[in-house]
C-alpha cells in the first residue's frame, strides 16, 4: 500500500530531512584518516539526539548502530566498528532520522583525501544518476521512469547497477511501498501521485552487480571486491515537481538545478 502524505506530514518530513542532511555533513567533516567508523557513529548519534531527532536505524530489525557506514567495496548497511578510515577510501554515510513521527533518509559517499580517478568517476556518475532519477519524479510519471533514468546514466558510463537492492517509500515508516529499482523500463510501475514520498538511491559498482551478505546479517559488499557508491535523497512528489526533503548535502550541479 502506497501512503500519500498530507502537506503537514511533508513539512514534518522536511524537518527530519534537515537533521539528516546536517548529520551527514557533520560526519563528513570528521571523516579523515585515522578515525574509526564506530567513532563516526557515536558522533552522528550525539548530533541527531542534540537536534531533537531519533536515529531511525538504531534497533530497526535489530540493527545495532545509529547510522550505516560502508567503506570501499561495502555497498550498504555497513555496521560501524573498529575499521580505521584510510587515505584514498570511499565511505558511504547513510542516515535515517525520526522527528515527531516523520522519517527521512539519505546517503552520501565521501572521498577521503585523494582518490583514484576511476573512483572519482564512479562517485560522479552515481550523483548524476541520482539527479536523473529525481528529475523523473514528477506527477503522472511512473516508478519505471525513475528506474530507467538511473540505469541509463550508470550503464552508459560503463558501471553496474546493483539489482538486488532498491529504493523505497518512506515517511511514516522506514520502508514503505513502492519499491524503487535502479533499473527498468520507462512507463512501467506505479504512477507517481501527489504526496508520495520515496527514497531514490542509486547503488552502483565499478565491477559486477553481484553482492554477498556478511555473517553479521547486515553488511552487503560487492562479490568481486570492486568499489561501490551509494547516493540517496528522500523526495516528495508535488504539483511543483520533485521536492527533495534531504537537500543540503553535497549537491552537484545537476542537483543544484533541481533545487532552483
Amino acid at each position: 500500500m502506497i501512503i500519500r502524505k498530507s502537506p503537514r506530514e511533508l513539512e514534518r518530513m522536511a524537518r527530519a530531512g534537515d537533521i539528516v542532511a546536517e548529520t551527514i555533513s557533520h560526519v563528513g567533516e570528521q571523516l579523515a584518516p585515522g578515525i574509526t567508523t564506530v567513532e563516526l557513529d557515536e558522533i552522528a548519534e550525539r548530533f541527531i539526539v542534540a537536534h531533537g531527532g531519533i536515529p531511525t536505524s538504531k534497533g530497526y530489525n535489530g540493527y545495532p548502530a545509529a547510522i550505516c557506514i560502508s567503506p570501499n567495496d561495502v555497498i550498504v548497511h555497513g555496521i560501524p566498528g573498529p575499521y580505521v578510515v584510510q587515505e584514498g577510501d570511499v565511505v558511504t554515510v547513510d542516515v535515517g532520522v525520526t522527528l515527531d513521527g516523520a522519517i527521512a533518509d539519505s546517503a552520501y559517499t565521501f572521498a577521503v583525501g585523494e582518490i583514484d580517478p576511476e573512483a572519482r568517476r564512479l562517485l560522479d556518475v552515481c550523483q548524476a544518476a541520482l539527479a536523473a532519477g529525481i528529475e523523473q519524479a514528477r506527477l503522472g510519471n511512473r516508478i519505471g521512469d525513475i528506474s530507467h533514468a538511473v540505469q541509463d546514466v550508470v550503464e552508459g558510463a560503463g558501471f553496474s547497477v546493483v539489482r538486488s537492492l532498491v529504493g523505497h517509500g518512506v515517511g511514516r515508516y522506514y520502508h514503505e511501498d513502492p519499491h524503487v529499482p535502479n533499473f527498468g523500463q520507462p512507463g512501467r510501475g506505479p504512477r507517481l501521485t501527489q504526496g508520495m514520498t520515496i527514497a531514490i538511491e542509486p547503488m552502483i559498482t565499478a565491477g559486477a552487480e553481484d553482492v554477498f551478505m556478511h555473517a553479521d546479517g547486515w553488511t552487503i559488499s560487492t562479490s568481486d571486491g570492486s568499489l561501490a557508491a551509494h547516493f540517496e535523497h528522500t523526495v516528495a512528489i508535488t504539483d511543483d515537481g520533485p521536492r527533495i526533503l534531504t537537500p543540503r548535502v553535497g549537491a552537484p550541479a545537476e542537483m543544484e538545478r533541481l533545487l532552483q
